[in-house]
């Protein structure tokens, strides 16, 4: 958005005034409005162009622009996009995969993240879809506490789809992330314990030469 005129560049007979702190003036000619403008050391700022009359407002335009750069820094400092992962299941997974995919979902979780789980089913398999359905439904009360189901489980071709969503906004995960983070190295490193191996003494029990 380009940036709004000001002062010289305000070219129309008069202007809806609006003072410093908000107080309203009235329509004054721009002439008298720059002139207010300098004898208060402030600028005329057009803030409605599209009103008849413009509405311009005095202000230090300077300070204004640092600020909403600033306000708009840190806006896009803090945007964050969730992303949505995908994981996959087998319709007769072992207790071994299930738990190593169950901690792919709770770390996508803990990241703010959302997770597509899906599962894919083969030959025969798509028969029993009440399988799928109770393998997902036992996910996500396995991961009841980090997220909860926004899609409920739905048959797409030989696969059946869940979306789960964090609890936790993107935004919050990265900052607790960076809190962690921020503890750990605030810790200091702790010196090796004395008496370590080196100090031993020697083992009493060892057998001595005869």
């Amino acid at each position: 958005m380009s940036e709004p005129r000001i002062n010289d560049r305000i070219r129309v007979p008069e202007v809806r005034l609006v003072g410093p702190n908000g107080e309203q003036v009235g329509i004054v000619r721009v002439e008298d409005a720059l002139r207010l403008a300098d004898e208060a050391g402030l600028d005329l700022v057009e803030v409605a162009p599209t009103a008849r009359p413009p509405v311009c407002k005095l202000m230090d335009f300077g300070k204004f622009k640092y600020e909403s750069d600033m306000k708009a820094r840190e806006a896009r400092k803090n945007q964050t996009n969730t992303i949505l992962k995908e994981i996959r299941f087998r319709l007769k997974i072992d207790p071994h995969d299930y738990g190593t995919k169950k901690g792919h979902v709770e770390r996508f979780l803990k990241a703010g993240d959302k997770v597509k789980v899906m599962i894919m089913f083969r030959g025969r398999e798509q028969s029993r879809p009440e399988m799928g359905f109770r393998l997902l439904q036992r996910l996500a009360e396995d991961v009841a506490d980090l997220g909860s189901v926004e899609s409920s489980p739905r048959q797409d071709g030989r696969n059946m789809v869940m979306v789960i969503g964090p609890h936790k906004k993107k935004a919050e995960a990265k900052a607790e992330e960076r809190r962690r983070k921020d503890a750990e190295a605030a810790q200091p490193a702790q010196a090796p314990a004395e008496g370590g191996p080196a100090d031993a003494a020697p083992d009493e029990t060892a057998a001595t030469a005869s």
